[in-house]
C-alpha cells in the first residue's frame, strides 16, 4: 500500500518528463540530457523526504508531495508591476518570470568589464557550462535537489572572469506569477568567480498575485582561489508559496565567501546552504535571519564541510517567531580527517514572541581530524523585560519599544553583510517587515550605537 501511494505522488512528474525533456533547453547536448535523466531517475528511486530522513526530521513536506503541480507556463508582467522590486543600485538586473529569462524586463546591456550575467538557457547549447553545472549540486542526497536538476529550463548564468572587482551588485529577481491551478518552476543558477575575482550576488524571490506555486531552486557557486564572493538569498513570497532553495558552494584555496539569507515570506520554506571549503585557507561566513509570523514554517539546514586544513567557517543565524510560526535551524560541521587547523563556530538564537511559535534547533559538529577549534551553541528565549522596562522608562511606549528590540535583535544578522548597497537593501526589508516601514530614525540610532559586531563580512 506504501508503494502504490508512493507511486501515485510521483505520477505526475513522470507524465511530464518525456516531453519535457524533448524541448527543454539544451536538450541536444548530450551532457545536458544525460544530467537531467540520471537526476530524474534518482528523484523516481527516492521519492519526497519524510520526517524518517534525519534531514528532514523537523520538516514534513507532504503539503508538496500531495499536490500535483504542473510546470509554471509562460507569463507577461509589466514594468509597473516590477517597481516595488527594482534595485536601483545594481550593476545589472536579471529577471526572470515563472522561471524564465525575460530579456525585455532586465538591464543588463551595459555590463561591468569582466563581468559576463544571462540567462543560462542560453549558454546551455555552446558547451561552456558542461565543466561546472551539476558538478557539484548532490542529486544523490537530496531528493529536491535532483528534482531541479532534471526539470531546470533556466536561471541566472554569472561569470566574473579572473582578477574582476565588480563593485555594485549582481541581482537576479524571480518572478512568480498569480497561479490558477498548482505550478512549479525550477530555477537553476552557476555562478563562477574566477581566481582573485570579487563580486556580489542577489537572489531575491517574489510573489505578483496568489495561488499554490512551488519554487525549487539550485543555485552552485565556484569561488576560484583568493576571490572573494558575496550571495545573498532573499525568499519574500506569499504566504501560500512553497520554496525550497539550495545553495552549493565550492571554494578554492585562500576563498572568502559570505552566504547572507533573509526569509520572510512562504508557507513552507527549506533554505539549504552546503560549503565545500576544498582548498587550503578558505573562509565562510553563514549568517541568516528568519522572521516568521500566522502558521508559516521556516527550515534552515546548513551543511559546512571542511576538507583542507587551515579553514575557518562561521555560522550565525536569528529566529523571530509569532503566532503558530515554526522554526528549525539544523546546522552541521563536518571537519574531514586532512582538515587539521579548522576553526569554526556556531551560533543559533531564537526569539519566541507567542506561547504557541516553536523553534526546533540542532547545532551539531562531526569532527574526525584531532587539531580543530570548534564550537556550537544555541539559544531561545523572549524579549527581555528588563531591556523592556528600560526603553519604557525613557518614555517610550510598549509597542515601539518591542519593535526596537526586534530590530535591534534582527541588527544582529544585517551587521554581518558587508556596508553597502546589499546591506542597506536589506535593511530596508527588515524594516518594511517589522517596522511597517517606520522607525528609520529610531533603527539608525540603535546602529550607531551598536559596539558588537562579531566576525562581520570581510571587506
Amino acid at each position: 500500500m506504501g508503494l502504490i501511494a508512493e507511486t501515485e505522488k510521483l505520477q505526475g512528474y513522470l507524465e511530464i518528463f518525456p516531453g519535457f525533456e524533448k524541448r527543454a533547453p539544451g536538450c541536444d547536448a548530450a551532457w545536458a540530457r544525460s544530467l537531467r535523466r540520471d537526476a530524474f531517475a534518482r528523484f523516481c528511486q527516492t521519492g519526497f523526504p519524510s520526517t524518517r530522513d534525519e534531514d528532514w526530521r523537523f520538516t514534513n513536506v507532504s503539503a508538496i508531495a500531495n499536490t500535483t503541480f504542473g510546470l509554471a507556463p509562460a507569463a507577461k508582467v509589466s514594468d509597473r508591476e516590477l517597481a516595488p522590486y527594482r534595485h536601483a543600485q545594481a550593476a545589472c538586473q536579471l529577471v526572470f518570470v515563472n522561471g524564465r529569462f525575460s530579456k525585455a524586463l532586465s538591464a543588463c546591456a551595459e555590463l561591468p568589464r569582466g563581468l559576463q550575467a544571462g540567462s543560462l538557457a542560453e549558454k546551455l547549447g555552446s558547451g561552456e557550462l558542461e565543466s561546472h553545472l551539476g558538478r557539484y549540486l548532490n542529486i544523490q542526497r537530496d531528493a529536491f535537489a535532483a528534482l531541479n536538476t532534471a526539470f531546470f529550463e533556466d536561471g541566472g548564468y554569472v561569470h566574473i572572469a579572473r582578477g574582476g572587482v565588480v563593485e555594485q551588485p549582481i541581482y537576479l529577481l524571480f518572478v512568480s506569477t498569480e497561479a490558477k491551478s498548482p505550478a512549479m518552476t525550477h530555477p537553476r543558477n552557476l555562478i563562477v568567480a574566477e581566481q582573485g575575482s570579487q563580486a556580489t550576488i542577489i537572489e531575491d524571490y517574489v510573489s505578483l498575485g496568489s495561488g499554490t506555486i512551488l519554487s525549487n531552486t539550485a543555485t552552485e557557486l565556484v569561488a576560484g582561489e583568493n576571490a572573494h564572493v558575496t550571495h545573498l538569498m532573499i525568499e519574500r513570497e506569499h504566504e501560500q508559496a512553497f520554496n525550497i532553495s539550495t545553495l552549493r558552494i565550492e571554494q578554492g584555496r585562500n576563498a572568502n565567501v559570505a552566504s547572507h539569507s533573509l526569509l520572510l515570506g512562504g508557507a513552507l520554506v527549506r533554505n539549504n546552504v552546503h560549503p565545500v571549503l576544498h582548498g587550503q585557507g578558505g573562509e565562510c561566513l553563514i549568517n541568516g535571519l528568519f522572521i516568521g509570523h500566522g502558521r508559516q514554517h521556516m527550515d534552515n539546514y546548513m551543511l559546512v564541510e571542511h576538507a583542507s586544513p587551515h579553514c575557518g567557517s562561521r555560522q550565525f543565524y536569528n529566529g523571530i517567531l509569532d503566532d503558530h510560526a515554526h522554526g528549525v535551524f539544523h546546522g552541521r560541521i563536518v571537519v574531514h580527517k586532512d582538515a587539521q587547523k579548522t576553526d569554526a563556530k556556531q551560533t543559533n538564537r531564537n526569539l519566541l514572541l507567542s506561547d504557541h511559535a516553536q523553534i526546533d534547533t540542532k547545532p551539531q559538529l562531526e569532527i574526525y581530524a584531532d587539531d580543530v577549534k570548534c564550537t556550537h551553541g544555541a539559544t531561545i528565549g523572549q524579549i527581555e523585560e528588563d531591556s523592556l522596562f528600560y526603553l519604557r522608562s525613557r518614555g517610550l511606549d510598549e509597542r515601539t519599544a518591542r519593535k526596537l528590540l526586534l530590530y535591534a535583535f534582527a541588527s544582529e544578522c544585517l551587521d554581518r553583510v558587508q556596508a553597502g548597497p546589499a546591506r542597506d537593501f536589506l535593511g530596508r526589508l527588515v524594516d518594511e517587515r517589522l517596522f511597517e516601514g517606520g522607525f528609520a530614525a529610531a533603527r539608525e540610532n540603535i546602529l550607531a550605537g551598536d559596539a558588537g559586531r562579531n566576525w562581520e563580512e570581510i571587506g
